[in-house]
């Protein structure tokens, strides 16, 4: 038998790696603990979400209800008005096809909270929802973005713009968006997993991150939020200057202002939150700063109350058409009967505006 190690106080050296081997495995649970599908913060125990097994498939199923009924709405409704489809139009509706396609995954989350974060539903539905959460979160993004380049051009630079500005472009331009962000949300696809949290003895959907992979996400974070936001800022900021320039004073301006701000500005306050948070929680993941178990836990909170606030922005742009646009209220209130028939060759007149009236046509000018 093998004498035992200096300084072990007699213990053999296979007792010393077994206790390591313990310690280890009870501060690197970062492949085994959950924090809603989103983040697995390390070192230090977490706790669940008070309440969150009430509240949070509440308003997940909310947001479901409201999203796949407004933006179905919108798809509908531009794609029966063939003959009087602008230019941006068809952004529109590729922003409101990944909304629809984005909220068609929120069921499945509102069940797993509804179980305490258990995913119930096997591998391949945890894969597939995580992926289609990022491929459709960074198409639109990158849809807004492109509305509102189109805005700048058609408004700031119309005459420089033309060539630009052509159905073909558009198309070319849409099809380029959904292959980035299908290629986008390939990480995804590497690193989610169900797996088993051996505290709890659950099922959770939950990410495998290595260092290489929490780089590739914070990359992700700039090129598909701080960047675009970006560029929507600029944009709105070159043509509400232009507006304010040339624009008459009085009702039509300040709606066309409050359209800009009200998109904008809801983009933000949704995404702003989260997206802050999960670059503080990478870089943790990447050790990069150091916190408490405090505020770790207060993060991981943090991380599952702003990820409720940013995938409810799905369901809100039809919200803002409905207050801010007369013809779409129009609609609306109607009865439901007209989706089912056969569109009329013109069933606007020339000054009217597909997306928003002519009273606020900022944003979604008659023309373009």
């Amino acid at each position: 038998m093998a004498a035992p190690l200096p300084c072990t106080n007699g213990l053999s050296l296979e007792t010393v790696v077994n206790d390591w081997n313990e310690i280890y495995d009870d501060y690197t649970t970062d492949e085994n603990s959950m924090y809603h599908g989103v983040f697995s913060l390390p070192q230090c125990p977490q706790k669940e979400l008070p309440y969150g097994h009430v509240y949070i498939p509440f308003l997940y199923s909310i947001t479901f209800l409201v999203g796949v009924f407004g933006n179905l709405f919108v798809v509908v409704l531009m794609l029966r008005k063939q003959s009087s489809r602008r230019l941006v139009d068809t952004f529109v509706i590729n922003l409101a096809i990944a909304d629809l396609v984005f909220v068609c995954t929120l069921p499945f989350w509102a069940g797993a909270a509804a179980a305490g974060n258990q995913w119930l539903y096997g591998a391949t539905l945890c894969i597939a929802s995580s992926y289609s959460i990022s491929v459709t979160r960074y198409s639109g993004t990158l849809f807004l973005m492109a509305m509102s380049l189109d805005r700048y051009l058609a408004i700031v630079r119309l005459h420089k713009s033309q060539a630009l500005r052509t159905r073909g472009c558009i198309r070319t331009t849409s099809a380029g968006i959904w292959v980035i962000s299908l290629l986008l949300g390939i990480p995804t696809l590497t690193s989610r997993r169900l797996l088993t949290d051996q505290e709890t003895n659950r099922t959770v959907c939950s990410d495998i991150c290595s260092e290489v992979q929490s780089g590739t996400k914070l990359a992700l974070l700039f090129f598909t939020f701080l960047l675009p936001f970006a560029i929507i800022l600029f944009c709105y900021w070159s043509v509400s200057a232009r507006l304010r320039r040339h624009c008459q004073q009085g009702r039509n301006r300040r709606n066309s202002l409050k359209i800009i701000f009200t998109v904008v500005g809801t983009f933000l306050c949704s995404w702003l939150p989260f997206n802050t948070l999960s670059c503080i929680a990478l870089f943790y993941k990447l050790e990069w700063v150091a916190l408490s178990c405090r505020s770790s836990q207060a993060l991981s909170w943090g991380l599952t109350l702003t990820a409720c606030l940013a995938f409810t922005n799905s369901c809100v742009n039809p919200i803002i058409y409905t207050f801010l646009d007369r013809h779409f209220r129009q609609q609306i209130l109607q009865k439901p009967v007209w989706l089912f028939q056969k569109p009329k060759a013109a069933e606007t007149t020339p000054g009217s505006s597909i997306t928003f009236s002519s009273q606020s046509s900022a944003f979604f000018p008659p023309r373009g």
